[in-house]
């Protein structure tokens, strides 16, 4: 039996798992989501370590567990002391763009950055938010002059609270931008440009490594995996045998396996990273991350009031036969890949009087397939072209969303009927098997003149918020 541990940006779950893939018992627990008055977007270290395990406790009573697999939200940084697992500030969420002046000091040596980690010089990686604890946080700072500090992602914070060492795997690392794909270490160059101290990061180990023994109700269980969740689900995705997925939760992660070497000729727009690395066999990845997904549904429910729950948005968006020429461009934080604009900021584009709820709603919903477009035809510039795309996440349920993807992008989408991809990708590394699932097949229904239509218009729409 296998216990999954899917630490995402919203909450925690805890899920246990069959040998053949069935799940037997689950438990969720929501964290809160703090924002600052300056709109920087935090997490309480404690409360989500807490969270990891009354969930693992809860899941996993009256079950015998033999290994552990940690699946975590990416880019959330965190600092904290060695000598008393204390955290000396709150996470930094992967959102959150407080870190933009650091990494515009560094804009001349973007092109370098790039080529040494394969990530697109940025506030929404880890290391400029390492950076902004050190510059802004006394008691990291003094941490750091007396071999104290501890930096790292979730995975690093929970392995470090559940058994004691100071860990991490290569798909999280190589999200840190202070990893060399090349080397496959903390690369001193970028730790010195960054001003980050390499002893404070941790150890960085295979995805299938042995990361320390967690106990869970009073039984001591190895953790056998850590991989970032964008990476678990394209993992659980290659069951598949899909090379390429999009993980729909708060954000939206586009990746696709490219095999055990770098890409050639990769775009600015497009960030390179570990897929993962088993048994000392690494398989690299592309990616592009979308800063807002789920999250343009939940801000349509909870903050502007337009729908009563997430869950009408598809049967909305289906209602009206289009969006009457509306676009939403989700800039709420900044652009994501590939525009990397983290000035930009969001809007309704092309409402007139005709405009109703539905319309703005189906906006909101075609968003998220249009920036997976932008994705995908940024990958192209590098020679990747995909015959199909695996869907998961909350919203890959939504039948409008899952079609409308397919759609937009002119080839088939699949869309898993599991919820729980990321856990089950790393449990099943953490079991060191191969589970199976089933699928909900999407086909395009409109035509290449129609497609085309559509994505000149968002094209235009982020002109609009970019002055481009």
């Amino acid at each position: 039996m296998i216990l999954a541990i899917d630490q995402s940006t919203s909450g925690t779950k805890a899920i246990v798992f069959s040998p053949d893939g069935e799940v037997l018992a689950k438990s969720f627990i929501e964290h809160k989501q703090i924002e600052t008055k300056e709109g920087w977007i935090e997490h309480d270290p404690d409360e989500i370590c807490k969270n990891v395990i009354a969930a693992c406790e809860s899941a996993a009573s009256g079950q015998t567990i033999d290994a552990i697999g940690i699946s975590n939200q990416r880019e959330t940084s965190l600092c904290w002391s060695r000598k008393t697992g204390k955290p000396f500030y709150n996470a930094i969420v992967w959102q959150c763009g407080r870190a933009a002046p650091i990494t515009e000091r560094l804009s001349d040596h973007a092109d370098t950055v790039k080529k040494i980690c394969g990530l697109p010089l940025s506030p929404y990686f880890c290391a400029a938010k390492f950076k902004w604890f050190l510059d802004n946080v006394p008691e990291a700072r003094e941490a750091a002059k007396s071999n104290d500090l501890c930096l790292g992602t979730i995975d690093s914070w929970l392995v470090f609270k559940l058994s004691g060492s100071h860990k991490t795997d290569l798909s999280n690392a190589s999200r840190t931008q202070l990893l060399s794909l090349d080397t496959l270490q903390w690369d001193p160059w970028l730790c010195e440009l960054f001003g980050v101290p390499i002893n404070a990061l941790p150890e960085i180990c295979q995805s299938d490594d042995f990361f320390g023994n967690a106990e869970i109700n009073k039984h001591s269980i190895p953790i056998r995996a850590c991989l970032g969740d964008s990476h678990a689900a394209l993992y659980a995705s290659s069951f598949f045998e899909s090379a390429a997925k999009a993980t729909l939760g708060t954000g939206a992660s586009v990746m696709a396996n490219i095999g055990p070497e770098r890409a050639k000729n990769v775009t600015s727009g497009i960030a390179e990273c570990l897929a993962w690395s088993i048994s000392n066999q690494p398989a690299y990845a592309l990616e592009g991350n979308i800063n807002y997904a789920g999250a343009i549904i939940k801000w349509l429910v909870e903050d502007i009031g337009l729908l009563g729950s997430s869950s009408q948005s598809g049967k909305i968006a289906d209602s009206v036969e289009s969006s009457n020429g509306v676009y939403l461009v989700p800039a709420f934080s900044g652009l994501g890949a590939p525009h990397f604009n983290h000035n930009a900021r969001a809007a309704f584009v092309g409402m007139n009087r005709t405009t109703k709820k539905a319309h703005l709603v189906r906006a909101a919903e075609e968003a998220i397939g249009y920036q997976i477009k932008d994705i995908v035809d940024e990958m192209a510039k590098s020679g990747l072209t995909l015959q199909s795309l695996s869907l998961d996440g909350g919203a890959a349920g939504d039948p409008f969303l899952a079609q409308f993807i397919s759609d937009i992008l002119g080839i088939e989408a699949n869309a898993s009927t599991l919820g729980e991809l990321s856990a089950a990708g790393v449990a099943a590394l953490a079991a060191r098997t191969q589970f199976s699932f089933s699928r909900k097949r999407y086909t395009p229904e409109i035509d290449s003149q129609k497609r085309a239509a559509l994505f000149e218009g968002w094209k235009i729409a982020i002109k609009m918020i970019t002055n481009q």
